[in-house]
């Protein structure tokens, strides 16, 4: 009884939630805090465990989530860690760090990309074609190329792969579609137009790239990266992008 109210308060997203994790345990290694992590959710995917900028902590992701374990195996905390003398939030840092290293491992030709040849940034956005913001963040495509701004396209159907009774997703199916048709763009583009594209099958990374998506935190489209890894958000105009980007507030 304990353990499902512990997992339902840790995967909940509530601030700053502490959980006990393990008993008994030997202390201060990742090894510890990954039994401790499965011993509440003997499924989770462990994704990242890194030293945690607390003394005494380290930083876990799984699952879409990013929690704090202590060394000992004892306690989680799920909730922003605030350095209050820089003013930053850390867990922004620890994400960025490892969407850039997760966002790296897509090629280019999984990607639908949009831009200039020579952009000044290229951002990742996670995007299914049927969606209003999407639609409308696509609509600017010539603005964010004329900014020098390559957005680089990866799927993320936002009713999932398949549904409760285990059948792909209408949005999956159509995804699929595109990325398989032989002029991905142009497929692309009428999609985004409201135009249902021709059905096609085809070995493809919808699948794989919304798993990714789901990993890195992604709930809804579209959602966009920039090189460095910092989530920009959803649909920004490209006005308000470059100016994320040239602040240095996002970037490779």
């Amino acid at each position: 009884m304990f353990k499902k109210w512990l997992l339902a308060l840790c995967v909940s997203g509530f601030a700053l939630n502490a959980c006990a994790a393990s008993e008994g345990a030997p202390s201060g290694s990742e090894d510890v805090v990954r039994k401790a992590v499965l011993s509440v959710v003997p499924t989770a995917k462990i994704d990242s465990i890194k030293p945690a900028p607390v003394p005494g902590f380290y930083q876990v992701i799984t699952g879409g989530l990013l929690v704090y374990v202590s060394a000992d195996g004892k306690y989680m905390m799920n909730g922003d860690l605030l350095d209050l003398t820089a003013q930053k939030n850390l867990n922004e840092a620890g994400w960025a760090a490892f969407r850039k290293a997760e966002l790296a491992k897509v090629p280019e030709s999984a990607r639908i990309v949009f831009g200039p040849a020579n952009p000044r940034y290229r951002v990742t956005v996670f995007t299914d074609v049927n969606c209003g913001y999407c639609r409308a963040l696509h609509e600017h495509v010539a603005a964010f190329t004329k900014a020098g701004i390559a957005l680089e396209y990866v799927a993320w159907p936002r009713d999932g792969v398949t549904d409760p009774a285990g059948r792909n997703t209408k949005i999956y199916n159509e995804m699929v579609s595109v990325w398989c048709a032989a002029d991905r763009k142009l497929a692309f583009t009428a999609a985004k137009e409201g135009k249902t594209p021709k059905s096609a099958t085809c070995a493809n990374p919808v699948k794989d790239q919304f798993e990714l998506g789901v990993k890195l935190g992604v709930t809804g489209t579209p959602t966009i990266f920039a090189e460095d890894g910092t989530m920009l958000g959803g649909y920004v105009t490209p006005e308000q992008m470059l100016e994320l980007l040239n602040k240095g507030k996002a970037g490779g």
